[in-house]
């Protein structure tokens, strides 16, 4: 049997050289460090419809489809095999709330050049490759990283 792999998307909302992180909270996974918006990618859904969804779940905010820029994929090993997908958006609608106080405790805006310790390792590495496109591929033996 061939099982899919979870396919995930992150949002880098970037305002002013800020970027919009969150901090995971009764999840169970990855509780207490910072984030960026994002989710997994649900059945007969692009990514870039889940970046959206997401990013307006969690935080509120609107963003035009045609605002969102790739930026990268990040394969990596972690509790199975994962692949999650990075788009920006520097032009969106709103003010940033928390919109799931189940799964975030926190939402702040950071300096992107310089994140906060607490930040999701995989996540601080995929924010440091640059403006893309770029691959990483993360906690495979062999793997090429920055």
């Amino acid at each position: 049997m061939h099982v899919g792999i979870p396919t995930g998307v992150h949002v880098v909302c970037s305002r002013a050289g800020r970027v919009l992180l969150l901090r995971r909270a009764g999840t169970g996974f990855f509780d207490g460090l910072f984030s960026l918006p994002g989710g997994h990618v649900e059945p007969g859904e692009s990514v870039l419809a889940a970046a959206r969804r997401e990013l307006r779940e969690e935080t509120g905010l609107v963003v035009e489809e045609g605002a969102l820029v790739w930026l990268g994929v990040v394969h990596r090993s972690s509790d199975t095999n994962r692949i999650d997908f990075f788009v920006g958006a520097e032009r969106f609608a709103g003010e940033a709330q928390i919109r799931e106080p189940d799964k975030c405790d926190r939402l702040e805006w950071h300096d992107a050049l310089a994140l906060p310790a607490c930040t999701v390792d995989y996540v601080r590495r995929a924010l440091g490759a640059g403006p893309g496109p770029w691959i990483l591929e993360l906690g495979w033996e062999g793997a090429r990283a920055p």
